[in-house]
């Protein structure tokens, strides 16, 4: 019994972790990828390097962005940081 009120502070520190570090993480990674798999053609884009475009093409693993009206560049999917809503 004595063991097991030794590792209840360590256990209960373990749970908060999870709550606070780990969990909400794992939600916005999630939330990342699904943004990335719904993207479509036309739709304004952001990189994680901050070029913006329109989305010209789609491919299982790359996307092909329209910037400045001409320039057409290749991207891997998770390059895309965030899409643009119109409002």
């Amino acid at each position: 019994m004595d063991t097991l009120v030794g590792l209840l502070p360590i256990l209960i520190m373990f749970v908060a972790m999870w709550f606070i570090l780990i969990r909400p993480a794992q939600k916005k990674q999630k939330q990342t990828v699904q943004m990335q798999n719904s993207i479509k053609r036309g739709d304004q884009v952001v990189t994680i390097g901050g070029l913006h475009g329109e989305v010209d093409a789609l491919e299982d693993t790359a996307i092909y962005i329209i910037v400045d009206g001409k320039t057409r560049l290749k991207f891997e999917r998770q390059a895309i940081g965030r899409v643009l809503t119109e409002k």
